[in-house]
C-alpha cells in the first residue's frame, strides 16, 4: 500500500523537490561569487553569506512565492505581465508539473506495482537511510561531549574565572558563561545552545600562561557571542534532510573554516598580539590530542596552517566600502523580492483573464453564461447536461453535478460541499463566441481538452467562487484484469477507425469518438485498454485501473441486461444529454465482461486523487 501512495504523489512531489534543489544549488553558487569578491574583507561577512545559501536548502522559494500570490496587485492590463511570467517561470522551474487530470481515469488507469512505481519507495528508503545515519552519528559525537559535560565539575574561581569574567564586559555578553573542568581529553569548547558552557579540560591552565589564556578565552567569548552553535545546529538539520547532495557537505566546511577566522579576527581587534595569539592556540593542540567535535565551537577547528598565516597577515581584513555594502543589499534585496514578485505576476494573468473575458456575462471565456436556478413545473422532469461545441447546456441539474462533470470525477471523490450544492437545481447556458469555437476546433484534441476544461473551470470560480484543493485518499476502484482463461478480444485489424482522442466529436471531454455506450451497450472499434477502462470508468460510477498489461488496440462489442437502478450512458454525439452512471457490484455488466471479453473486474481499495471543496458561494441571478 506503501509504495501505492508514493507512486501517486511522486509526480507532485518529485518536480517540487527538483526546483527546490535546483534554486538552492544556484543560490549557493552565487553565494560562492559573492565571497570571492568578498576575500579581502572581513571573515564574518562571508560567513553570514554562506549561512544563509545553508538556510535556503530549508526555506523554498515556493512559500515567497505564495506570499506574493496573496497580495492584490491590480494594474491595468497583465498581458505583458503573464508572457514575462511564464517566460521568468520556464527558466526557474525546469522541472515542471505534469498535467494532472483530477479524472482518476486518466491518472490511476494504468496504475500497477511494476519494477517504475516501486522507484518512489525505494528512493524514499534510501533517503530515510541516510536520513538516520547521519542522525546517529551526531548523536553518538553529542553524547560523548554530553557525557563529558556530566562528570566535569564547575570551577567558580580562579584566574580562568576572572580573565573569563573580563572578557564577557568587554564582549558585552548578560549571561555568564559557566566553566566546566573536564577529566576528558577534549580541546576548550562552548557546548549547548539556550545556555552554553565552557568545557575547559583538566591540566590544560598549567600550560598557558595569563596572556595565552586570555586569547583562548576571548575565543570562546566571541563563538558565544555570535551564537555560532545554533547557526550549527541550523547547518547540521540542513545536511541530515539533503545528506545526498554533496554541496551541503561543502557548505559545512566553509562555515566552519569563516567561522574560526571571524573569532580570529575578533581577538586580534580586541588588541591580543598575534604572536601570543597564535602561540596559544599551537599550545591547545599539543595539549588536546583528540579532533574537534561538530557540536562544539572550539578553537582549534579549520585548516591551522592556513589560520597561522591569516592570524600573522598585518593587514588581517578590511572594512566594506559602500559598493560592497550596495551589491550585498542588492542581493538580499533580490532573493526576498524575486520570489514575490512571481507570485504575484503570477496572480495577475488570472486576474486579468477572469477581468477580460467578464464584459456582459461576468464569464471567462464565454460570451454567453447564465447560471440560473431551476423553475420547476411540478410534473417530473429529467435532468440533462449537453456539451456542445462551442459551450455547455444543463437543465435541472445540481451544480456539485456540474462541478463533478466539469472536473471529470466521480460523487465519492468530492467533499467538503455544502448540503445545497447537491440539492438545489439549476439552469446553466454557457456559450463561446464563434471565433473561440473556431480556433478550438482547429487545435489538436490533447490541447483542446485543458483548453476547454479550464475555461469551464474558470466559469465556476467566477459565478460560484468556488476554490478547492486536491488530496490523495483511499478509495474503493475497480481492477481490471485477464479472467482465468485468458482474453476474448479482437484486435484491431489495420485500417480500422480510431480517434486518438480524450475528445469525441461532440467536443466533450471524455472517451475517444469511436466509443459507442448506451444503455446495456459499449462498443469501441481500435481501442487500447487505457479508452476502455475510462468508458468503464463512466459506465460504473468509480474508478477503474488498468492490470491486464494488455498494450494493442482491440475491437470490442459489450453487451449486458442493465439492473433497474442503472441510468442510461447515452452514445456521445454532439446535443447528447449525459448522466452518471452506478452499476453495483455484481450485477450484469460484470458478467458480461468475463463471459464476453474474457477480463474481469475486482473490486479494491487504492489511492485516487479528491477535490475539497474549501468555499462555493450560490450564483446570482445575473
Amino acid at each position: 500500500m506503501i509504495p501505492k501512495y508514493l507512486s501517486a504523489m511522486w509526480p507532485a512531489i518529485a518536480p517540487a523537490l527538483g526546483n527546490h534543489l535546483w534554486q538552492s544549488t544556484l543560490c549557493a553558487v552565487l553565494t560562492g561569487l559573492l565571497t570571492l569578491l568578498l576575500r579581502k574583507n572581513h571573515a564574518r561577512t562571508r560567513y553570514w553569506l554562506w549561512l544563509a545559501a545553508s538556510a535556503k536548502f530549508l526555506i523554498p522559494f515556493s512559500l515567497l512565492v505564495s506570499v506574493g500570490s496573496h497580495l492584490a496587485w491590480s494594474r491595468g492590463s497583465a498581458g505583458t505581465k503573464a508572457g514575462l511570467y511564464f517566460a521568468i517561470e520556464e527558466v526557474s522551474q525546469p522541472f515542471t508539473y505534469p498535467m494532472v487530470s483530477v479524472n482518476p481515469r486518466v491518472t490511476f488507469s494504468t496504475f500497477s506495482l511494476t519494477p517504475l512505481h516501486l522507484l518512489p519507495a525505494l528512493l524514499t528508503a534510501t533517503w530515510l537511510c541516510g536520513f538516520v545515519v547521519v542522525l546517529l552519528v551526531w548523536c553518538a559525537r553529542w553524547r560523548r561531549v554530553s557525557v563529558a559535560v556530566r562528570d566535569a565539575a564547575q570551577l567558580r574561581e580562579g584566574r580562568e574565572v576572572e580573565a573569563l569574567r573580563r572578557l564577557e564586559r568587554a564582549g558585552g555578553l548578560r549571561k555568564r558563561i559557566e566553566i566546566l573542568v573536564s577529566p576528558a581529553s577534549l580541546e576548550p569548547g562552548i557546548f549547548g545552545i539556550a545556555r552554553p558552557v565552557l568545557l575547559w579540560p583538566d591540566g590544560i591552565s598549567e600550560r598557558l600562561g595569563d596572556r595565552h589564556l586570555e586569547a583562548v578565552l576571548a575565543h570562546e567569548v566571541w563563538h558565544v557571542r555570535r551564537r555560532d552553535n545554533l547557526f550549527a545546529a541550523i547547518h547540521m538539520a540542513a545536511e541530515a534532510l539533503f545528506w545526498f547532495h554533496p554541496l551541503l557537505w561543502w557548505l559545512g566546511t566553509r562555515l566552519v573554516e569563516e567561522r574560526e577566522r571571524a573569532c580570529d579576527e575578533e581577538v586580534v581587534e580586541l588588541g591580543t598580539e598575534r604572536e601570543i595569539y597564535a602561540e596559544s592556540i599551537l599550545k591547545v593542540c599539543e595539549f588536546c590530542v583528540a579532533s574537534p567535535l561538530v557540536c562544539v565551537s572550539g578553537v582549534t577547528g579549520a585548516d591551522l596552517k592556513k589560520r597561522m598565516v591569516h592570524i600573522m597577515n598585518e593587514r588581517i581584513a578590511r572594512k566594506l566600502d559602500f559598493g560592497r555594502k550596495l551589491l550585498l543589499s542588492a542581493a538580499g534585496l533580490a532573493a526576498v523580492a524575486v520570489p514575490i514578485f512571481f507570485g504575484l505576476v503570477n496572480a495577475t494573468p488570472i486576474r486579468a483573464q477572469s477581468q477580460a473575458g467578464s464584459a456582459a456575462s461576468g464569464a471567462p471565456g464565454f460570451e454567453v453564461a447564465s447560471i440560473k436556478a431551476h423553475k420547476s413545473t411540478g410534473t417530473m422532469e429529467m435532468s440533462r447536461l449537453f456539451y456542445t461545441p462551442s459551450g455547455l447546456t444543463a437543465t435541472n441539474v445540481t451544480l456539485q453535478t456540474l462541478i463533478r462533470d466539469v472536473y471529470r470525477v466521480q460523487e465519492s471523490q468530492i467533499s467538503g460541499a455544502p448540503n445545497w450544492l447537491n440539492s438545489e437545481k439549476y439552469d446553466v447556458d454557457a456559450r463561446m463566441e464563434k471565433s473561440a469555437a473556431d480556433e478550438l476546433r482547429k487545435l489538436d484534441p490533447m490541447q483542446s481538452l485543458p483548453e476547454r476544461q479550464r475555461m469551464l473551470q474558470a466559469l465556476l470560480a467566477d459565478r460560484l467562487k468556488l476554490t478547492l484543493h486536491r488530496e490523495t485518499k483511499e478509495l474503493p476502484v475497480y481492477a481490471l484484469a485477464i479472467a482465468e482463461n485468458g482474453p476474448k478480444i479482437q484486435e484491431a485489424k489495420p485500417g480500422d477507425a480510431y480517434t486518438n482522442g480524450i475528445q469525441g466529436p461532440d467536443g466533450r471531454p471524455g472517451g475517444p469518438g469511436n466509443i459507442r455506450m448506451g444503455r446495456g451497450m459499449l462498443t469501441g472499434q481500435a481501442l487500447s485498454m487505457a479508452d476502455f477502462v475510462r468508458a468503464l470508468s463512466e459506465q460504473l460510477g468509480r474508478p477503474v485501473l488498468d492490470k491486464t498489461g494488455l498494450t494493442g488496440k482491440y475491437d470490442l462489442a459489450l453487451q449486458w441486461t442493465p439492473s433497474e437502478g442503472e441510468l442510461p450512458m447515452l452514445s456521445r454525439t454532439e446535443g447528447t444529454p449525459s448522466a452518471p452512471n452506478f452499476a453495483p457490484p455484481g450485477s450484469a455488466i460484470f458478467t458480461a465482461i468475463q463471459d464476453q471479453l474474457g477480463l474481469e473486474l475486482e473490486s479494491q481499495d487504492s489511492p485516487v486523487e479528491t477535490l475539497v471543496i474549501d468555499h462555493v458561494e450560490k450564483p446570482s441571478e445575473n
